[in-house]
């Protein structure tokens, strides 16, 4: 039980609702901020405003899974008005207080550190990527079958970056009947591409891989595939862009040239945000159990 925390859950979108409903299952003391459109009472929580928030008697922020953007603000889809965070607001927060975002940034990491609080990455933690992973591929999946007019059972695959999701889009695809390709540049990911039986090749020679390729799905955050990478695939082919904003992609280039071209960071929040936010409330709940019993023991 999370009974006497105070935890205020700020910004977010449908999968924060279930991280709320778990967070007053477990007795928590909740302030929501940034949810002043949202019809649901949740008795048990208090909506409000940031700058009515008593920071000092926080234990812990939750904020969304994008955190801030480079100024402070938290995205609110259930509210219109603005929500900032600022260091002069976490100056006032106990020293035992914890920030949990999905990513971060140079911003939120900058104030974090400067006031010595604690911040926890969510989506750095295995477990929660490759649960992620999940959602990310089925979302995915339809993407492809919405954008495509060929079946994925004898298309030319190629994913981008085997880390946890690339490594479950790659299989998935296969077990449907994709050739599918990995790129990759670490010599281990390279040797576990081809012990599963995916075609391997180093990231190095992606300009000529791509030149017969249907579908790229790229797990990379960082330009990847530029305009030179675009220039030498089909006019047919399309790009999947699974990395955090802004992505590996030069969308400028794929529609100048007519490649069709997504970015999709957030597809878990969008095809199944109860089932997400499942796996972030079961994650959470857990995190905050031991900064409690932490609390508590002094430490």
């Amino acid at each position: 039980m999370l009974t006497d925390m105070h935890i205020a859950v700020i910004g977010g979108d449908a999968r924060q609702l279930e991280v709320i409903r778990k967070l007053i299952e477990l007795d928590a003391k909740l302030s929501l901020i940034g949810f002043d459109q949202l019809d649901h009472g949740f008795t048990g929580a208090t909506k409000g405003q940031i700058e009515e928030l008593d920071f000092a008697s926080l234990d812990a922020v939750i904020l969304p899974v994008a955190g801030t953007d480079s100024e402070g603000k938290v995205d609110t889809i259930f509210s219109n008005k603005k929500v900032v965070l600022t260091k002069e607001q976490i100056e006032q927060t106990p020293p035992h207080f914890t920030v949990y975002s999905g990513i971060s940034n140079t911003y939120l990491n900058e104030i974090i550190a400067v006031c010595s609080r604690n911040l926890v990455k969510l989506f750095e933690r295995d477990d929660v990527a490759i649960y992620n992973s999940i959602p990310t591929v089925e979302g995915t999946l339809m993407m492809v079958i919405q954008h495509t007019d060929y079946t994925i059972h004898g298309s030319k695959v190629m994913v981008l970056g085997f880390g946890r999701t690339g490594m479950s889009v790659a299989r998935s695809f296969q077990a449907l009947g994709a050739h599918v390709r990995v790129g990759a540049r670490r010599s281990e990911h390279l040797a576990r591409i081809t012990e599963m039986t995916f075609t391997p090749f180093h990231l190095k020679d992606l300009e000529q891989q791509v030149q017969d390729v249907d579908i790229v799905i790229n797990t990379i955050p960082h330009p990847i595939v530029s305009a030179n990478v675009i220039a030498k695939m089909p006019a047919h082919t399309l790009i999947i862009d699974l990395a955090s904003k802004p992505g590996g992609t030069d969308f400028r280039y794929a529609e100048k040239r007519g490649v069709k071209a997504f970015l999709a960071p957030g597809l878990p929040g969008i095809v199944a945000p109860k089932t997400a936010g499942q796996i972030l409330a079961n994650v959470l709940t857990s995190l905050l159990a031991e900064n409690k019993a932490r609390k508590e023991n002094g430490r």
